[in-house]
């Protein structure tokens, strides 16, 4: 291997430490940059508790035998997975793939 090629790596790594200062919060980093400090913060959100999945009729509320995208708005869980539950892909949600998502929920 040629040796001038070496040189760059220790000067690179030497760059990445001097840009990154890691706190002792293990979710936030601070990166100084040319326009300043850059405070980037990570970790996940609240769980929320949406309980058990409503029945059927109270999200197919328009009279149909399907749940619409617009329907399972009122149930998160649902919205979430709404391409998983409608699982012929056919941009409505039946009662028979509403109760396996269910389920398997």
């Amino acid at each position: 291997m040629n040796p001038r090629m070496l040189v760059p790596i220790p000067l690179l790594l030497s760059c990445v430490a001097a840009f990154a200062q890691t706190n002792t919060d293990a979710s936030t980093t601070t990166y100084r940059t040319p326009e300043g400090e850059l405070v980037v913060h990570t970790g996940q959100p609240e769980r929320h508790d949406f309980g058990p999945p409503p029945a059927f009729a109270q999200l197919a509320r328009d009279g149909t035998d399907y749940i619409s995208s617009a329907e399972a708005a009122a149930y998160p869980p649902l919205a979430n997975d709404f391409i998983y539950a409608d699982s012929n892909r056919d941009g409505r949600i039946s009662k028979a793939e509403y109760d396996r998502w269910a389920r398997a929920r």
